[in-house]
């Protein structure tokens, strides 16, 4: 028996008006999901626990089979591990985001928060502006590291688990309120403007009509994280395909191994056929029990506040994602059972994460149903399935329950 799970971040909304007060996932033309949902058993899930904030680190947690509450030391040091970072107990990752923030005249403290990935900048031209944030910034006790397209890394030596603000929360606000109330960090993120405003970088962009990538935004702060092994907790050999540090992270804190796929990057753009083909290579081929593939795409459009690209990103899943997955498993002749399901909601009105339940879809292709239901929300709560801790559904899937 093989197992799957695809994960569409962020996948999760809620009705709107403009599309006939439907969801995303229920207006999207899924015809791989129409086809497995009757087949399947469909439910809502709770991924945040109750009391913490809803983010791709807990709900990520929680849907591999880790009590977020029990395991969860921060997202930055998942991060970190992705990276390569070694952590001594005396030290805080923070996670270090290159924002954009209004090109005027005003104080910073007076300036408005526009787009908290700098328009989806690459790894590429992202490496060079922080090259020259590490010359100004990095110390004995602040070091900056490089991360994956926006996303990047602050070590700070014996430092404070200090409360920050994520920057998708506060897209369109002035910052002003937001800031970090440490005056190290805070005065760090204001010289990164002087810094990267004008960089060549940004220069270029602008001319383009990009979003410049033009300060640092500093949140996520946890100490080293110490997760048990997903093999030794559960018997399976596993493997994740991500685009992204976070899940990096937390496949090598729990021992699976990352698998890269070349041309995966964690946007619309994101080489969704090359992840579904590595995923039954690593199944069918190289012994895998267990895969998990991460799809950013639903979220980062989400922040976005893309109705369109939404969609879009949910259509891709099926036919792009699913579809090669379904087709190649059948014919490998193997047994399989498949979760598909977001981590949390990101939805279109708000553009930040919520701690409402989401839907899941569980398949088993020896499994003959008919039940008169699809994969979306709405019917997910008509189900009557429930399941109130999210991170039982790891045994779930395994059959061990």
């Amino acid at each position: 028996m093989k197992y799957i799970v695809v994960l569409g971040d962020g996948m999760a909304d809620k009705p709107i008006e403009a599309i006939g007060k439907k969801t995303p996932l229920e207006y999207a033309s899924t015809p791989i999901m129409d086809k497995l949902a009757p087949k399947s058993e469909i439910g809502l899930a709770h991924t945040i626990p109750e009391g913490m904030k809803p983010g791709s680190d807990t709900a990520n947690l929680a849907v591999l089979g880790y009590d977020p509450k029990k395991y969860y030391t921060g997202r930055s040091p998942l991060e970190a591990l992705s990276i390569g970072v070694p952590l001594k107990d005396t030290d805080i990752a923070i996670r270090c985001n290159i924002v954009t923030v209004s090109d005027d005249d005003l104080p910073y403290e007076e300036k408005t928060i526009i787009d908290h990935s700098s328009g989806e900048i690459s790894t590429k031209d992202a490496a060079i502006l922080m090259e020259s944030v590490q010359k100004e910034l990095n110390s004995d006790i602040y070091k900056f590291y490089v991360g994956t397209s926006y996303r990047h890394l602050l070590i700070w030596d014996k430092g404070d688990v200090t409360e920050l603000t994520p920057p998708h929360d506060i897209l369109g606000q002035i910052i002003g309120a937001y800031l970090p109330t440490d005056i190290k960090l805070c005065e760090m993120m204001k010289k990164s403007y002087d810094i990267l405003n004008n960089h060549p970088i940004n220069v270029e962009r602008a001319k383009k009509g990009l979003n410049k990538a033009n300060s640092l935004w500093f949140w996520g702060a946890g100490t080293r994280p110490a997760l048990d092994s997903f093999e030794g907790k559960f018997g399976k050999k596993g493997a994740m395909i991500s685009a992204v540090d976070l899940l990096k992270g937390i496949a090598k804190g729990t021992g699976m191994f990352n698998i890269d796929v070349a041309g995966a990057n964690g946007t619309l753009d994101t080489n969704w056929e090359g992840k579904a083909e590595a995923a039954v290579k690593a199944l069918v081929e190289d012994n895998y029990d267990f895969v998990y593939i991460h799809m950013e795409a639903p979220d980062e459009m989400g922040h976005q506040g893309s109705l369109e690209r939404k969609i879009k990103a949910i259509e891709y899943l099926d036919s792009r994602v699913l579809a090669v997955l379904i087709n190649k498993m059948d014919a490998s002749g193997e047994d399989y059972r498949m979760l598909v399901m977001p981590d949390h909601p990101t939805p279109i009105s708000c553009r930040t994460h919520t701690s409402d339940p989401v839907p899941y879809m569980l398949y088993d292709n020896r499994l003959d149903k008919n039940a008169e239901w699809l994969y979306n929300e709405a019917d997910a709560a008509k189900s009557g399935n429930v399941v109130e801790h999210g991170y039982t559904l790891m045994s779930k899937l395994l059959e061990r329950c």
